[in-house]
Order: structure tokens, then sequence, then C-alpha cells
């Protein structure tokens, strides 16, 4: 006959503790789930805008920091970079924000904005790679909307007139792009549109400066030289540098990182912390017990992994209500903000390793009152 082990005895002798534990396991899972879900998030989404941007190198402003808070330079820098050899293309880009009224509730949020040439291939999503898109673009005060911007703006509908900033505006076609931490909608204007919305603005001030390259280039060889040649007015980055600079100016530069990172590390604390008072209170309880064990002969070391495979017990039972609740709380949180927050097999491993961890240190700290138990002294 098969001997339940002596860690599951112990567990089920309590079955009220050994419910809390689970539920404190599993809050601490769910936590870090959360956490780790909306920093992904925020990563993701700094990622999206520049997988739609066809442009090997990106030309921006020594101040600007990130894509949302760029600053402006000057057009001319994008001429000198097109004589570079390797250059087979050069696009402007024009950033900036402006209220957009729900013509619903009259409220008004802000909303982030791209003027573009029309025809210019600046995005790859296929929506604005049609004539279509082009020729709704050149209409006056006429702008594409992001369908994933958030249902806050109000209606999205084609033909939908409503203002921004002050401004009389018709929604003319959609494309899907997807809002951020940065943004919570976007639109594309034509750069004509652009300067009428936000005059004084002019066509000489641009806040990206978009380089593709000719087919099969040294994109780092012409990078290093167009750093050469151009003024220091301008900083010159790869897709890989642009991409690692606004991933790090989230993570290390803003609250929203800090929040996300420390959240982490926090749940982590709260859990151990829960299990290590459960099994301290189960070792105490069971003090007569374990030190009649060590006066029958059994060493220090059977008593750790009974304790350990209690923790480890704990890890398991509680990640698995954690994760599901926590992937119903990602379902949620998508259709409530569209942020691109999602279950991924990584963090699936990423976050029981973390639970092993977490109880499995748990276990470590409370043993020792079992391991040094003295059976004279109990008794």
């Amino acid at each position: 006959m098969k001997r339940t082990p002596l860690a599951v005895l112990n567990l089920l002798h309590e079955r009220t503790r050994l419910l809390v534990a689970i539920a404190g396991v599993a809050f601490a899972v769910l936590l870090i789930f959360m956490n780790l879900g909306f920093q992904g998030a925020l990563l993701k989404t700094t990622v999206t805008f520049y997988d739609q941007i066809q442009a090997d190198i990106f030309l921006t402003s020594p101040q600007s920091l990130e894509i949302s808070t760029t600053k402006e330079f000057p057009r001319t820098r994008l001429y000198q970079a097109a004589g570079v050899a390797g250059v087979e293309r050069v696009m402007p880009l024009y950033l900036e924000s402006l209220l957009w009224r729900n013509p619903e509730t009259r409220l008004s949020r802000a909303m982030f904005v791209f003027g573009v040439n029309p025809q210019d291939p600046v995005f790859a999503m296929p929506e604005l790679q049609t004539a279509a898109a082009r020729t709704i673009l050149v209409q006056p005060d006429t702008v594409l909307i992001d369908r994933l911007s958030r249902a806050d703006f109000g209606p999205q509908t084609v033909g939908l007139e409503t203002e921004a900033s002050r401004r009389r505006v018709i929604i003319g076609g959609q494309y899907t792009l997807g809002s951020g931490f940065a943004a919570d909608g976007t639109l594309i204007l034509s750069d004509q549109n652009f300067v009428r919305f936000f005059t004084p603005r002019s066509f000489d001030q641009i806040n990206l400066g978009l380089i593709q390259t000719s087919e099969g280039a040294n994109v780092p060889a012409i990078a290093a030289t167009l750093r050469q040649q151009l003024p220091a007015d301008v900083q010159v980055m790869t897709r890989r540098d642009i991409i690692q600079n606004d991933l790090l100016y989230w993570l290390e530069n803003t609250a929203i990182g800090f929040i996300f990172t420390l959240g982490v590390i926090v749940s982590f604390i709260v859990g151990t912390v829960i299990v290590y008072q459960i099994l301290y209170t189960d070792i105490r309880d069971h003090l007569k017990e374990y030190a009649t064990l060590k006066a029958m002969g059994y060493s220090g070391r059977y008593l750790f992994v009974v304790v350990l495979q209690e923790a480890l017990i704990l890890a398991v039972t509680g990640y698995i209500p954690g994760f599901i609740a926590a992937f119903g709380l990602y379902q949620l949180t998508f259709q409530a903000t569209n942020l691109p927050i999602e279950m991924t097999l990584n963090r699936l491993i990423l976050v029981f390793i973390l639970t092993v961890i977490m109880c499995s240190l748990s276990g470590l700290i409370s043993v020792r009152r079992a391991v040094t138990a003295d059976p004279a002294e109990v008794f």
C-alpha cells in the first residue's frame, strides 16, 4: 500500500489554513502576472509603432526623449542625408497631439497625430497602401483614424464630422495600429492638413526623418557616415537603436516603468511572507512531532525535505488559480483598453519559476525551527 507523503498530510491537517495559503499564493501570482502583463504591453506598444514604419535609419533631435516627445529639427537634414551613398529614399514625419472632440459627449481628449506626405510609403499598414487612402489624405481637413483608438473618442464612422483643436474635421477612413501608454488614439493627416491644424508649424521643421536604404546596403555603415556628415542638431539612429532608446526611456526614466517593476518585486515579497507565515505556523504546531522524528533517528535533512515539499505543493496549487484569474483579467483589460496585454509562454514559465523560488525561499527560512528542534527541550 502506497503511503501518503508526510508533507501532504501536514498541509491537509488544517484544511482552512491550507485554503488560506493557496489563496495567498494565488493572489501573489495574480499580482505578478498583472504587473508583468502591463509591463509587456508597455514594451509592445513602444515597438509596434516602429514595426509599422518603413525606414531603416531615423533622424531625430538630440532633445527628443521618445516618440511622443520628439522635438523639431530642420528638414534640410533629410536632404543632406539623401546625398549619402546607399540611401534610397528620405521621408519627413510630423508628430503632434491635438484635442479631439467626441461628437456625442462633446468632451475633448488628446490624440496623437502623424503628418505624412501622402505619396511617401511611410507606414506598412495595408489600409494605407492604396490609391484610395492617398486620395482621402489630400482632401482638406480630412483624417484617417486608428480603429483601435479608445471608445472615449466617440464614433469612428467614415464620413463623420466633428472638431479637432477647434477646427472642423472629417473622418475619411480607418487603419489599424493600436494605442499605448503615450496615446489613447492616433490620427494620420497629410502634411498639408498637418500644417493647417498646427499653425504656425511649417514644412521646414520635422519631428522624425525616415531613411530607407538600398537593398543589401550596410545600414550600420550608412548610419555611421551620416553621423559624421550631419551637424550636431540631429542624431542618427538605426531601427534597433531607436527602439532600444524608447524602451529604456519607458522602463528607466518614467514612473510607469518603475511602478510595474516595483509591483513585481512587492508581489514576490508578499507571496514569500504569506507562505512563510503558513509554513512557520505549521512547524510550530507540529514541533513535538518533528522533535519525535529526530528522536527516532530521522535526520535534519529529512525534515528539511518535508518542509520544502510543502512549499512546492503550495507553489503548484497556488499557481494554477492565480494563472486562471490572470488570464481572465488579461481578456477584460484588452477589451476595456485595447492594450496588447497577452499571456505568453515565456511569461507562464517565468511566473512559475518565480512562484517556486518564492515558496522555496519561504520554506528555507521557516525550516530552521524544525531542523534545530531538540527533543529534550520540547518534552
